[in-house]
């Protein structure tokens, strides 16, 4: 006889709802996640010298990655509003690429992976509104959580990211 599924973001009528961590115990988390931009050389030649025509590029993806991490629950319906104790958005330029990664930090009943997600999906988000007039062809790729740490689970490490 199969196994019965329980899901956890879904009630008796089938019906979405947000799952009640009242009773989870206040632990430390983090979250680091990771995506890259892929552009041209020239465009990434463009950003090191700070000559886009739309300005500072990785400033501005930068914060957008904060802001974007900072309002995960307004953006994803099914998120809990949690207190961020602080998020990094690290870009690294590559050969025709701005490889993104996130960290997100809390201390709260539940984890900071989408937020950590949202940071980076916004910041890229922002890099290629900064660079489409140099490259209308410019893609967000490979969005996805490298670690996690903490609460009850304990940590997870993202299979190929394994050293």
């Amino acid at each position: 006889m199969p196994q019965e599924k329980h899901l956890t973001h879904v009630d008796e009528t089938g019906a979405a709802r947000m799952v009640d961590v009242s009773a989870k115990t206040v632990s430390e988390r983090r979250a680091v996640a990771a995506g890259t931009v892929r552009t041209t050389p020239e465009v990434i030649a463009l950003l090191r010298a700070d000559d886009l025509p739309k300005g500072d590029a990785l400033a501005v993806s930068r914060i957008a990655g904060i802001m974007g991490a900072k309002r995960t629950p307004d953006l994803i319906p099914l998120c809990h509003p949690i207190g961020l104790h602080g998020v990094k958005v690290e870009l690294e330029l590559g050969e025709g690429m701005v490889e993104i990664t996130a960290i997100t930090k809390t201390a709260d009943r539940t984890g900071v992976e989408m937020e950590a997600l949202t940071a980076v999906a916004t910041a890229g988000l922002a890099m290629i509104d900064m660079i489409k007039a140099v490259d209308p062809a410019a893609s967000l790729d490979a969005v996805r959580v490298l670690r996690k740490e903490g609460g009850k689970t304990g940590d997870w490490v993202r299979p190929e990211d394994r050293p």
